[in-house]
């Protein structure tokens, strides 16, 4: 297992970058910490692959080092960096039983028959594979295939990072949900750095310690999936998570109120001046309708999806998302929107702004 840190990467898949726009990576510096799990998320094209490529080696960045510890494997091959990773498209010896594919990195590194025989037994009892280890591979439908790409990545203890490209993406919705815990439960026992990249939030907040959320290229966010929801560190985050996303709408900001269309909002915390774009942002679960204090609604649609129901509305000609929980009625009459202060977040050309204690 390894720490890995990335010192002032970036990449551009042009010759001679010149623009923002070039760049497929844009500069960055993180360390990730040895034996988390963090999944890459974002949108398609954001850079997760990239990302995860260069640290695996199989891309060369354009500027900046790769650390494993404090060795610098900016330049080593992929074969020297002691990894394991699992494809979007399982990769399996058709010709080969489901234990000799397990057992292909352990035989590879000279392990005894015994060892190899103990960890395979071990790894195929934990993704269920374990009545299946004498069939061939060859046959085999693709869930089961990837079960054994997942645990062939798996099998190693001696890796520095096990590393996966959206491994669930030929699985059918039962077994995602099922892989997802194994996975979660491999990591809890062997305790191996981790990184898997998704578009799925789903995926990326059941799976991971840490989440990454990455948006032009740029990672806008790391941490657990308790931040991202209270705290977007910038509004991609309170649009991707969460669904719906966050309600964004255009303020001013005066001290410890917002200011949306001439209706004042109490604010959780005290800010000194905010320029630029401002917009303050709330969850739709801490939206509450009233018929008193707040601004002005118009329901548009009520989805009612079990436990609670999603109102779709208008509010200033702007549409907004409030999560109404069972009991809760609708006002017959002028209904309008009231925030939880503590969970008003302020923006500032997409970026949060920290308040002060009010």
């Amino acid at each position: 297992m390894a720490r890995i840190t990335l010192q002032n990467l970036a990449h551009s898949y042009l010759r001679s970058p010149r623009d923002p726009a070039d760049w497929a990576l844009k500069e960055m510096t993180h360390t990730w910490t040895d034996g988390e799990a963090y999944a890459l998320l974002g949108a398609s094209g954001c850079g997760k692959s990239t990302l995860l490529n260069i640290i695996s080696g199989l891309l060369q960045p354009s500027q900046g080092r790769i650390f494993f510890d404090d060795r610098d494997v900016t330049d080593a091959p992929t074969a020297e960096r002691n990894i394991a990773q699992v494809f979007q498209f399982p990769v399996v010896y058709d010709t080969m039983t489901v234990h000799d594919n397990l057992a292909f990195p352990l035989k590879n590194r000279g392990r005894s028959a015994a060892q190899i025989a103990a960890r395979v037994q071990k790894v195929a009892q934990m993704i269920g594979l374990e009545d299946m280890l004498q069939r061939k591979a060859r046959g085999l439908g693709a869930d089961m295939k990837q079960k054994i790409s997942l645990g062939r990545g798996m099998v190693r203890e001696d890796v520095n990072a096990l590393l996966f490209d959206e491994p669930l993406t030929v699985i059918d919705p039962h077994m995602k949900w099922e892989l997802r815990t194994q996975l979660k439960g491999l990591h809890r026992e062997f305790g191996h750095t981790m990184i898997y990249v998704t578009h799925d939030q789903t995926e990326a907040l059941t799976f991971a310690d840490k989440v990454v959320v990455m948006h032009d290229g740029r990672v806008v966010q790391i941490g657990t999936p308790q931040d991202l929801f209270e705290r977007p560190a910038h509004t991609f985050v309170g649009y991707f998570i969460g669904s719906p996303g966050m309600n964004l709408m255009p303020a001013r900001i005066e001290g410890d109120r917002a200011i949306v269309d001439g209706v004042a909002l109490p604010l959780g915390a005290r800010y000194g001046a905010v320029s630029g774009r401002v917009e303050i942002g709330i969850r739709p679960e801490f939206a509450t309708l009233t018929d008193a204090d707040g601004l002005p609604v118009r329901i548009r649609r009520i989805e009612d999806v079990g436990r609670h129901r999603i109102l779709r509305a208008e509010c200033f000609g702007r549409e907004i998302n409030i999560i109404q929980r069972e009991g809760e009625s609708i006002p017959a009459e002028g209904p309008r929107v009231a925030f939880d202060p503590a969970h008003v977040n302020v923006y500032a050309d997409d970026w949060r702004v920290e308040g002060e204690a009010a």
